[in-house]
């Protein structure tokens, strides 16, 4: 019976291990990540661009030029509300 736990446990523990390996990444994703990563960089430098106390027109204008095909829609992938 001892046995059997042990076995159990171990076919667990390797279950675990395998499904934590990370997938190599095909050119589709990579691109996907880096689109994501673009999409953030604009949206931190649209919230430094308020912080700096300019109007928020000016500072959505400005993001809509830097996620000019980069994202779906005028609000770069993301619309909230105020």
């Amino acid at each position: 019976m001892r046995m059997l736990a042990l076995l159990v446990g171990a076919a667990l523990l390797a279950g675990t291990v395998v499904a934590q390996t990370p997938r190599p990444l095909d050119a589709h994703a990579k691109k996907d990540i880096e689109r994501h990563r673009a999409m953030a960089k604009a949206h931190e430098e649209a919230a430094r661009c308020l912080e700096s106390g300019k109007e928020e027109a000016v500072c959505q204008k400005e993001l809509q030029q830097r996620c000019k095909g980069l994202a779906i829609g005028k609000f770069c992938g993301m619309k909230h509300e105020h």
